[in-house]
């Protein structure tokens, strides 16, 4: 079911306290990592809100951040409790999508724990020819 009543568009810098607000239960439940308010600034230009039309409340967000032409990952999405299971997190992730594809970069990640939900918005676990991300963590475990 798709949202009709929310707004997708860029973030606003005045925004910034009510997305680090929102993104602040999934950052305490460990799903999201936190971001400090330079970072929040620093994506900016490719931060998207969800905005509930009928009082202006940011009740989603998801940062396109782009490494290179190559590659670019879809960072700090999340949205609401309230407004889960409504095609937000959808519509923010094809804001995002949309945003590489104008950019010219060439593939996007995303780097979760809710794989069906990044399979449905049509990610998957390879790329052509058969390329995989292997990580290697250098801090300590949280």
């Amino acid at each position: 079911m798709i949202q009709t009543d929310v707004l997708v568009r860029l973030a606003q810098r005045e925004e910034i306290p009510a997305i680090a607000e929102l993104i602040r239960p999934f950052v305490q439940t460990g799903t999201l990592l936190e971001r400090t308010y330079a970072e929040f600034e620093e994506l900016l230009p490719t931060f998207f809100v969800a905005v509930a039309e009928e009082d202006g409340e940011v009740i989603g967000c998801a940062a396109l951040e782009i490494y290179s032409r190559k590659l670019a990952e879809i960072r700090s999405l999340a949205v609401k409790a309230s407004a889960q299971g409504r095609g937000i997190g959808k519509l923010l992730v094809d804001a995002c999508v949309e945003l590489a594809k104008e950019r010219g970069i060439l593939e996007v990640m995303a780097i979760t724990s809710s794989d069906s939900f990044f399979q449905a918005c049509g990610f998957d676990y390879t790329l052509p020819g058969a390329k995989r991300a292997l990580f290697l963590q250098t801090r300590d475990s949280l």
